[in-house]
């Protein structure tokens, strides 16, 4: 969203059909794949030996090498950020050699690389750990938003069989949250297919995220009459099932006026409170145009050099839309960063996909370790070979 996978006067490797699967073994629970390969043709080879990737993102049209470029985490309770299911990858650095690194072998580059944003190489390869395709059945508990944290710790933080957690912040309000949660089953399935198929009409979709964003009762409506119609019932479906979903579903009708955009905010779970009013506060004040913020959870990084989670932390994924002007911009490059001293106050980070809107030192104080990378940037890429927008920002 901000120009991290590009920067003017540049070429741009398209590695989508670098897309072979290496090696798999059932079982071991690992694969190794070429990293331009999508996690939804992943998760149709391992479906086949009733396998389930251990951490990605929501959506599966991304490719595995993007989102081990930017450490991505999804749902997954026990998890966090996606490095801590990775065994070991190889990269091709900047003189054209090809490296393989894990936490034993070349580790610097390992943790350099994982989340470093294509700034060290390109990785090619990764081997990742797998785990059971299970039967998982939904639930939710709506709440204040004064009792979320206990909640969490109390149902959620270490219940073996809880697979994918989330919770939804209502807007305008935000002192409204529902938990969703999907456990471990083996009542019968409600859903047939053991991952989505592909072709899917998410007309409703835009039609919800247009009437909460625009309409004056939007907002009102989702909280009190769709979402309980969509959660009145438990559905029992495959893992594999809901790691598949498309983004698609998020894809605005036009963006030429307006468009949806991602923010997203990571505070040690012990400043849940302290955080969450402040960030409502900035947002009502500014009246940011927002649809949804996630909570979710995440276990400390166990070492990138960009952790966005240094300790155990919560996740607010801000999912809102603005305008397309510069003046649209410009308001909210001023509430982002905000968040942003707000999110460093409470020794908390924010995340680098989206638009850069950080100061320098904001940049600094959010990824302390930062200096530590530039240094192995110029040491492998002397030449800065490897650009993007956010290193056009930061990595003088």
């Amino acid at each position: 969203m901000g120009g991290q996978t590009a920067t003017e006067n540049t070429l741009q490797i398209d590695m989508r059909s670098f897309d072979r699967v290496l090696y798999f073994s059932k079982k071991s629970k690992e694969i190794t794949v070429q990293t331009g390969i999508t996690w939804r043709k992943l998760l149709e080879y391992i479906d086949t030996a009733n396998l389930s990737v251990k951490i990605m993102q929501s959506y599966s049209n991304f490719t595995v090498g993007g989102a081990l470029s930017v450490n991505a985490h999804g749902r997954y309770i026990g998890q966090g950020p996606i490095i801590l299911s990775v065994k070991k990858i190889k990269i091709v650095l900047a003189n054209g050699d090809l490296v393989e690194a894990s936490p034993i072998i070349n580790k610097e580059i390992f943790y350099g690389a994982i989340g470093g944003y294509g700034g060290l190489g390109v990785i090619t390869e990764a081997t990742l750990f797998l785990t059971d395709n299970r039967k998982v059945e939904r639930t939710d508990t709506l709440m204040r938003a004064d009792q979320y944290k206990k909640y969490f710790f109390d149902n959620m933080r270490t219940d073996s069989t809880v697979v994918f957690q989330s919770a939804d912040i209502y807007p305008n309000g935000y002192n409204r949250i529902r938990s969703i949660c999907y456990r471990v089953t083996q009542n019968a399935l409600t859903i047939p297919y053991r991952i989505k198929p592909h072709e899917q009409n998410y007309s409703f979709n835009r039609f919800v995220y247009v009437l909460i964003s625009e309409s004056p009762a939007g907002k009102w409506i989702r909280q009190h009459i769709i979402d309980p119609i969509i959660y009145r019932k438990n559905l029992v479906e495959w893992r594999n099932y809901e790691a598949s979903s498309s983004v698609e579903e998020l894809e605005p009708i036009s963006r030429k006026n307006s468009t949806y955009v991602l923010e997203e905010y990571f505070v040690p779970v012990n400043n849940f409170n302290n955080f969450y009013p402040v960030m409502a506060q900035i947002l009502q004040k500014n009246r940011v145009n927002v649809i949804n913020i996630s909570i979710r959870h995440a276990r400390p990084d166990p070492g990138s050099l960009l952790a966005w989670a240094r300790t155990e932390v919560f996740s607010f994924v801000i999912y809102y839309k603005q305008g397309t002007k510069e003046a649209d911009k410009e308001k909210v490059k001023n509430w982002t960063r905000q968040l942003i001293d707000a999110v460093i106050e409470n020794k908390g980070a924010y995340y680098l996909p989206y638009q850069i809107h950080a100061t320098p030192h904001q940049f600094a104080e959010a990824y302390p370790n930062s200096t530590k990378f530039f240094q192995l940037k110029k040491q492998l890429d002397p030449t800065n070979k490897f650009r993007n927008k956010l290193w056009d920002a930061y990595y003088k």
